[in-house]
């Protein structure tokens, strides 16, 4: 998270605690991502849900290729959807769907997809990728799943596991949470 400008993870935490409010959602409970995606006016769905979609792509997505994608966010008109996977763990569901989330909450521009094709049976599918966006996202959506002041009165009464448990995160992320957050310090304090 290199790309993060000077404040950003403080406005982030801020933002959090605003929108937890907002959505009648204390900040030592699990954030109910269909209430945020319900007040940011986008859709939640799984490859299945997506009109038109054929067998032959739900397959390849699904159950050939489950591993290589975690979600996507678009925008038609004023409508945002959110497609996540769901063969990858409710956990890191929640993950996935908190980043898409997060992008629509920082008003990010989508990434565009680029059709290459240089021989006639010969496809090229190219994406661009803005690693600031996608750090912004990632410390927003970890902001809001794990806020700092919830995860501090967290660890007075449960272990990093069962912390992990009570918000519906990997315990991966609520030990980069504790890390990154300097929490462990002021606790000592």
């Amino acid at each position: 998270m290199k790309t993060l400008e000077r404040g950003f993870k403080a406005w982030a935490e801020r933002t959090s605690l605003i929108l937890r409010k907002e959505l009648e959602i204390k900040s030592d409970e699990q954030l109910n991502l269909a209430k945020l995606a319900e007040y940011l006016n986008v859709k939640i769905w799984t490859p299945n849900d997506i009109p038109g979609i054929t067998d032959d792509v739900i397959t390849e997505l699904l159950e050939v290729s489950p591993n290589n994608w975690y979600g996507i966010g678009l925008q038609f008109g004023k409508q945002g959807i959110v497609i996540y996977n769901p063969k990858q763990s409710a956990r890191r569901q929640a993950s996935d769907i908190a980043h898409e989330l997060a992008h629509f909450l920082l008003e990010h521009q989508p990434a565009k997809l680029i059709l290459s094709s240089n021989e006639p049976l010969e496809e090229v599918w190219m994406r661009s990728f803005d690693q600031k966006q996608e750090d912004e996202a990632n410390c927003l959506a970890w902001s809001l799943l794990l806020p700092r002041d919830g995860l501090i009165r967290s660890l007075h009464r449960m272990t990093e596991a069962e912390i992990a448990e009570h918000y519906g995160v990997s315990e991966q992320l609520v030990k980069f949470r504790i890390n990154s957050t300097g929490i462990k310090k002021q606790i000592k304090y």
